[in-house]
């Protein structure tokens, strides 16, 4: 059976307009999925530099410089998942 050209047209404008909802989908689920980790890791630090802080206060300057590296690194992971969710929509 041989479709008419009309009919391969449309199925081809459909396809490259699902394409791009998919790809906006996709930049979600990568930035969703890229925050999910240090989202979990900053509350873990967090969590932890604070119960060493109330056991010992007289290290708390010292925990808490350490602390703010920790949240610098972690924070570098979540903003390489935004620009990799970029990336691939590009």
């Amino acid at each position: 059976m041989v479709e008419p050209a009309f009919a391969t047209e449309a199925a081809g404008e459909a396809a490259s307009g699902l394409t791009g909802n998919i790809g906006v989908i996709g930049v979600g689920l990568v930035f969703g999925l890229g925050t999910l980790g240090p989202g979990i890791g900053l509350g873990m630090l967090i969590k932890g530099a604070i119960e060493s802080m109330a056991r010992q206060p007289e290290a708390a300057g010292q925990v808490r410089t350490t602390m703010f590296i920790g949240i610098a690194v972690v924070e570098a992971l979540a903003l390489l998942g935004f620009v990799l969710a970029f990336i691939i929509n590009a």
